[in-house]
């Protein structure tokens, strides 16, 4: 080392300028003879702007082909008549023939639940000797978050 270099104060920002200054230099020898390889340029230039791509085309028909991929992902859709709570003692005792009473009432609208998550009401129909439901009242975002809520 040199006695000049023992002299001065050492001052840990030159450290990290001559660091910033080789991964730049190193950075521009890598980048293509078409991008500006000028410091000034560099610097006009932020980061921001060479890593987000403006939002155009891409973003309005990317939409479209979005649920296109989710279109074929299959989900549990169920039909509840009802619900009870029953204890142990009396769900040991059913046999073939016996009758559990439900709270739905008869003539009231079914639950229809998309992976336990209630997104419809509707009642039941039968076409073709199968059961059915026909939609009768769709639940709306901001009345599922309201039920979820409770």
């Amino acid at each position: 080392m040199s006695e000049g270099f023992e002299d001065k104060p050492v001052d840990p920002m030159d450290d990290w300028a001559s660091a910033l200054a080789e991964q730049t230099s190193a950075t521009a020898a890598e980048v293509p003879a078409a991008a500006p390889s000028s410091s000034s340029a560099t610097a006009a230039t932020p980061a921001a702007a060479t890593v987000f791509q403006p939002l155009a085309k891409e973003a309005a028909s990317g939409f479209h082909n979005d649920i296109e991929m989710i279109l074929d992902i299959p989900v549990q859709l169920t039909v509840e008549l009802g619900r009870t709570k029953v204890p142990i003692k009396n769900l040991l005792q059913l046999a073939q023939g016996s009758v559990v009473e439900l709270d739905g009432l008869a003539g009231e609208p079914m639950d229809v639940l998309v992976n336990g998550y209630l997104i419809a009401q509707g009642e039941v129909v039968v076409v073709n000797d199968k059961f059915g439901i026909r939609l009768t009242d769709i639940i709306t975002p901001s009345e599922r978050i309201r039920k979820l809520n409770k």
